[in-house]
């Protein structure tokens, strides 16, 4: 069984159960895809149209096709959507911390990792912002977040923001051409 930062062997169509936990442990989202690769940017899943996704309290099925991007490095997985998708997210970038990837049996991989609240959003209506800073504090003080973590994920938000505002790759945007609409274009194949 694989564990730690990188995945263990992973080929194309395989799944790959996104296992979101808040800080104290409490699960947060289930998010399945379909690992698609990698690149130099980390490993893409697609989520396709009508997957079940559930979180305690919530459960959908989902509206359109997404990209999960699992980063070689940084504190983060970003989730991209393309034209399709019925609200105004094109980019949702979560602050997370503690990825492990654990194999369950060939073909069926687990990606686990701490939500740390924070979001960096591109938004068709409102642009880019940072969501969920409110949470961030109040958990930072209920959760009894180390001041060091605090520290770490407000510079990485920092970073990601600065990212996602000038369009740097991968956070290019799915429209053509861009790393993003690559991964689209793969995974509805």
């Amino acid at each position: 069984m694989s564990g730690g930062r990188e995945p263990g062997v992973l080929q194309p169509g395989d799944l790959v159960v996104a296992r979101n936990r808040k800080w104290d442990g409490r699960a947060h989202w289930v998010v399945p895809g379909r690992y698609l690769g990698e690149d130099i940017h980390g490993w893409w899943i697609f989520q396709g149209k009508g997957e079940f996704c559930a979180r305690p309290g919530a459960a959908f099925y989902t509206a359109s096709d997404a990209l999960l991007l699992v980063p070689r490095t940084g504190e983060y997985v970003a989730t991209f959507y393309d034209d399709t998708y019925p609200g105004d997210f094109r980019i949702y970038v979560d602050l997370a911390t503690a990825h492990e990837w654990k194999t369950i049996r060939p073909g069926v991989t687990e990606f686990h990792l701490i939500d740390m609240d924070l979001d960096v959003i591109r938004s068709t209506v409102r642009g880019v912002f940072v969501d969920d800073e409110d949470e961030f504090e109040e958990h930072r003080i209920h959760m009894g977040y180390p001041g060091e973590t605090v520290s770490a994920m407000r510079t990485e938000c920092a970073v990601l923001l600065a990212a996602v505002s000038t369009m740097e790759a991968p956070f290019d945007v799915a429209s053509p051409g861009s790393v993003s609409a690559e991964w689209f274009t793969k995974g509805r194949a």
